[in-house]
């Protein structure tokens, strides 16, 4: 199902949120369209879609919310809405994965899936032997990522390590990878982040 022929509340999933919210904006036009789209959606996002939701409308009013990540705290408090919206008001959640959200957010909605960025699918490097020359390289490669597709990255070196390559990986590379998701969310730069992983890989030796 593409873009265009959505136009019931759904969740979509995109690489590019920014881009497919105003994609959307441009869809539904002339009517309302209210956006909140963030890099980490929050609680007080969550109860500005809230309040959005309850102001009436005498005509179909898409609110458009989404981000990166999302705080559990922000996904909770929008079960109730999401369950029983009010009249006239339709739901589009926006996110790069589905992992990001809830079981609880996802079974209210039907999930889309949109443009999805499959380089970072699968990644082309041997984390088994891994040397100083070869970090390098791949974080030179990397260097641009934008923090929205760096988690898929990382989603795809652990894909990489565990499933394609089936290394057992010890404590502190697993600790590393959940580490670098804090880390992300926390807007750090996604080079420090991949170093930090590979950088487990080279050690383990």
């Amino acid at each position: 199902m593409s873009l265009h022929e959505s136009s019931d509340a759904h969740i979509y999933i995109s690489s590019d949120i920014h881009s497919t919210y105003e994609n959307f904006k441009q869809r539904f036009h002339p009517l309302r369209v209210v956006g909140f789209v963030r890099d980490v959606f929050k609680l007080e996002d969550a109860k500005a879609v809230v309040a959005e939701s309850y102001i009436s409308e005498s005509q179909t009013k898409y609110i458009i919310f989404g981000g990166v990540s999302f705080t559990n705290e922000a996904q909770n408090s929008l079960l109730k809405v999401l369950e029983e919206p009010p009249k006239n008001i339709k739901f589009i959640i926006l996110s790069p994965t589905k992992s990001n959200l809830l079981p609880t957010v996802r079974s209210r909605l039907p999930i889309v899936t949109g443009k999805v960025t499959h380089a970072f699918e699968s990644v082309d490097i041997n984390l088994a032997r891994i040397d100083y020359n070869e970090v390098f390289n791949f974080l030179k490669s990397n260097t641009r990522v934008p923090k929205e597709e760096a988690k898929l990255l990382v989603e795809a070196l652990y894909k990489r390590a565990t499933q394609e390559q089936k290394l057992i990986l010890s404590a502190s590379q697993l600790d590393n990878f959940d580490t670098a998701y804090r880390l992300l969310n926390l807007n750090s730069r996604p080079q420090s982040v991949l170093a930090l992983i590979l950088m487990g890989f080279v050690h383990a030796d």
